[in-house]
């Protein structure tokens, strides 16, 4: 098997070098949790992926959200062209859970869209980790939620060789077993079809089909091709054939599964009965009987994953098997972004089961439906062998899980962190005038931040009014708007940006050197130390940059955030000072507006919708409208939580789709 090797046009600068070598050093000598603390734009993931080339381990990245797994997966496939980085989110393009609302007697029934081309992916990913060990797979938290088990999509492969003396006929059944369909019109991904003495195969994970030739009973020839050209790619000797589903289970399973679905039929109807439930009792027996027909004749029924603990034979309350159950035991976790992934992983088991509680309780479900959950966060942090912790500001239960915390607060650029000063809230707007006068006559830019949209407008007509060049930015301000004037401020067209909390992270103004934080001593999301640490970062691009904080106290989240920027400071200065370097303000073109991270993110919204796409046929107008379709309500997700640069990427892509209407 290959080994990973990293591929990069530049080497480890900065304090890139030491982290990689003290985060190798601890997962050799066995250290389970370790803290990566980086700055923005001191190339974390580059140092994750040469972490990834010294240990030489399979490697899960867990991400909070589908954007920053996107930016993640081509990075990671920038960086690892000869080995499997996989992609693994969930393939839902549109999803409404199926509940009920006791208020209101409302049952809703669950409603999905799934995207053909992230399914594919999800099989990719779970493929490569049965074939292969130099696998990557950069996830979501989708990966705690149940999936089929790892021995039953092993064990129920077709394995084939060349001469191998084998009734076709039989083969085809089996196929049929692993879920792929027969269609001797069309050969389509998760299908096979039949011609005489060739059985072509399009596996649910692969880009390329295969062919299959016999000499009556005796395979002759094995060849990879492409479905749609028809050209032969390779010729092989063997092959495996998984299944075209994770949920899969063998023949002998079915009688089994039914038997305990069953048996807590019985129980629960009983329960109902004695209850005096006889309305739940009656909706429970005709739901769960029709399921059960449906997998006697079928092996398969609607909302068969609420059944999976009886069919793998997991007691009530065990576990179910997740992607990480298809990793090797000894695996290695990167969970970037960790003060907020980490959170977010603890929350999704209690919103999970308190919506299949009412599911249960009003006869919609059986008790086992509960089983079919993602992990607790104890079982997922049993599941791990080793972690690196990844982020600019880790939390404490992060920090104190870690045998090491490695920093990493050197820029390539030599740019050091912001001075910070805290000025008092009376004559606060005297003072930022006289501030943002002095950085207009040197020619830098400003930003300035509220807690409110109501007080950016009104402080923005004030300052208008002083004669100065300002605009203001928030949520309401429409998605290409804003690109805009973020652009506009950059050009000079104007000096001054008032913004709310969208201004924290993933914009790239060089030419702003002075920030002021409005109400810095407010108790809240928006002047969290978290927070104020990442304001404080849009001010560290630019040579000259300050930031004040205008508070009547000082509050805890600023002292922390303070003695923060100033350990990092008093690193990069000495830093500086060894290596005789003298910082530079990134100079960019006006039309880079994003930073190296948020134009990865632009390339993840990409990546995203060229996923969309590939799962239509645009050839059809059928499929182009569905796409665009789907598009819109893609693009509109982005823009309401604020991710207007993503947006605006699938906004071009709407439109070059549109133009096909008119050749």
């Amino acid at each position: 098997m290959r080994p990973f090797k990293v591929f990069s046009d530049y080497e480890p600068a900065g304090d890139q070098g030491p982290a990689i070598e003290a985060l190798s050093k601890g997962i050799l000598e066995g250290d389970k949790f370790q803290t990566l603390r980086g700055v923005t734009g001191s190339g974390k993931t580059f140092t994750m992926a040469k972490v990834i080339e010294s240990v030489q381990r399979p490697t899960l990245v867990m991400s909070h959200n589908k954007t920053l797994a996107a930016q993640l997966y081509r990075e990671f496939k920038s960086f690892f062209p000869n080995n499997a980085v996989e992609y693994f989110v969930s393939y839902y393009d549109y999803y409404q859970p199926e509940a009920y609302v006791p208020a209101r007697d409302l049952y809703i029934e669950k409603d999905a869209s799934i995207n053909e081309e992230i399914d594919r992916l999800r099989l990719s990913a779970t493929f490569s980790l049965m074939e292969r060990t130099d696998v990557i797979v950069v996830s979501t938290v989708s990966c705690i939620y149940g999936l089929g088990l790892p021995e039953s999509y092993r064990d129920l492969r077709v394995h084939i060789e060349k001469g191998m003396v084998i009734d076709p006929d039989e083969l085809k059944k089996k196929l049929v077993s692993l879920q792929y369909e027969r269609n001797d019109a069309v050969l389509e991904r998760g299908r096979f079809r039949s011609r005489g003495d060739v059985l072509e195969i399009f596996p649910a994970y692969l880009e390329e089909a295969y062919r299959i030739e016999f000499d009556w009973e005796e395979i002759s020839h094995i060849k990879k091709f492409h479905p749609v050209s028809g050209e032969i790619t390779l010729e092989l000797d063997e092959l495996s054939i998984y299944p075209a589903k994770h949920f899969v289970m063998p023949e002998d399973a079915v009688p089994r599964a039914i038997k305990h679905i069953t048996e807590q039929m019985d129980e629960q109807l009983e329960r109902f009965r004695l209850q005096g439930k006889l309305l739940e009792a009656e909706r429970l027996k005709t739901r769960t009987e029709y399921d059960i027909e449906m997998l006697s004749e079928m092996g398969y029924c609607p909302g068969i994953e609420n059944y999976s603990a009886p069919i793998a034979g997991r007691k009530p309350g065990e576990p179910p098997s997740t992607l990480m159950h298809y990793f090797p035991d000894n695996f290695l976790l990167f969970m970037d972004e960790s003060h907020v992934t980490w959170p977010q992983i603890g929350a999704m088991y209690e919103g999970d089961r308190s919506r299949k509680q009412n599911l249960v309780d009003f006869g919609f479900r059986l008790p086992c439906a509960l089983d079919n959950r993602p992990l607790k966060i104890t079982e997922f942090e049993s599941m791990l062998h080793q972690a690196i912790f990844v982020s600019a500001t880790p939390r404490e239960q992060e920090l104190n899980r870690s045998v090491r915390v490695v920093d990493q607060v050197i820029r390539p650029t030599g740019l050091i962190d912001p001075v910070i000063e805290i000025r008092a809230s009376e004559g606060q707007i005297e003072d930022i005038y006289r501030e943002v006068t002095e950085h207009i006559a040197r020619g830098e830019r400003s930003l300035i931040l509220t807690l409110t949209k109501r007080m950016a407008e009104d402080l923005t007509d004030y300052l208008t009014g002083l004669g100065l060049k300002v605009k203001y930015i928030h949520s309401e301000v429409e998605t290409i708007e804003r690109v805009e004037i973020l652009k506009g401020l950059r050009a000079g067209e104007f000096d001054i940006l008032v913004g709310i909390n969208l201004l924290r992270e993933g914009i790239d103004l060089p030419e702003v050197a002075y920030i002021a934080i409005l109400d810095a001593d407010k108790i809240g999301f928006l002047r969290s130390a978290t927070s104020l640490i990442q304001i404080i970062g849009r001010a560290a691009r630019n040579v000259n940059g300050k930031v004040v904080m205008y508070a009547d106290k000082t509050s805890t989240a600023m002292t922390e955030a303070i003695s923060e920027t100033n350990r990092r400071r008093a690193i990069q200065e000495a830093w500086n000072e060894k290596n005789n370097i003298t910082p530079t303000t990134i100079k960019k073109a006006i039309g880079d507006i994003l930073t190296r991270e948020t134009q990865i993110k632009r390339d993840g919204a990409d990546t995203e919708s060229s996923i969309l796409i590939k799962s239509h046929n645009l050839l059809i107008p059928s499929e182009r409208k569905r796409l665009i379709g789907k598009l819109e309500k893609q693009m509109a997700e982005y823009a309401e939580i604020l991710q207007f640069e993503q947006a605006a990427v699938i906004r071009d892509r709407i439109e070059e789709i549109k133009k096909m209407d008119t050749i």
